[in-house]
């Protein structure tokens, strides 16, 4: 198969960009022309890359899972460096180091910029939730966070009381626009909120939480 040329993977990604942000805002049956609009294209080009609005839904909700994935694995990473490094001196090099509860919150905030809440109602009716590529990046984002949390909880730097669903549930939750609201400054309130949820995962605990842990497989059941 030939290589897609730039232009053709900079336009299908500017499209993505697009279709997420008007997705967030009016639902998974926005006008594709409004996505045509922000993404600085034609209708032609749009149609030419996702003949269907199935399939447009279908890629930008791999795109999300897909870079949110990638954010756990790079604080993940920052984590790890931050350990084998622990002795070298501060300096360039050492900079992007964190302890592992500040990564958890990177990834958090980071997560929220990519929309991850909207993901939950574009998964709603005819929409191919076992589809292998949704699986395949479902479970790739799935380990990330967990390793992500575990990190952390193994640090002794995250209550050990919790799991991987509450995070991500938590997060979908305070990250999600509330619906028909024009709601100036959302994501400013989104992350502050946010961060009010990450200091109360902080070690040791000052409450006792009702119910259970909530894991991944309980988000499964639940949503996929």
């Amino acid at each position: 198969m030939p290589r897609p040329r730039a232009d053709a993977v900079r336009n299908r990604e500017r499209i993505l960009l697009a279709a997420r942000e008007v997705f967030v805002e009016f639902g998974a049956h926005a006008p594709l022309d409004e996505i045509a609009r922000r993404a600085g294209i034609g209708n032609a080009t749009l149609y030419r890359h996702f003949p269907e609005r199935a399939d447009l839904v279908h890629r930008v909700v791999l795109f999300v899972m897909d870079r949110v994935a990638a954010h756990a694995e790079d604080a993940l990473a920052a984590t790890e460096g931050a350990a084998a490094g622990a002795l070298v001196p501060v300096g360039p090099a050492t900079a992007g180091l964190v302890d592992a509860f500040e990564a958890l919150c990177r990834f958090t905030h980071a997560a929220a910029d990519e929309r991850i809440g909207a993901l939950c109602p574009m998964l709603a009716g005819d929409f191919d939730r076992e589809n292998p590529e949704l699986l395949a990046a479902r479970d790739a984002l799935a380990e990330a966070v967990e390793k992500l949390l575990v990190a952390g909880q193994r640090a002794a730097l995250v209550r050990a009381d919790i799991a991987a669903g509450d995070l991500l549930l938590a997060l979908s939750q305070l990250s999600r626009p509330l619906p028909g609201v024009a709601c100036l400054d959302a994501d400013q309130f989104a992350h502050r909120h946010l961060q009010l949820f990450l200091d109360g995962l902080r070690a040791p605990g000052r409450s006792v939480l009702p119910g259970y842990a909530a894991t991944l497989e309980d988000l499964r059941q639940k949503t996929m």
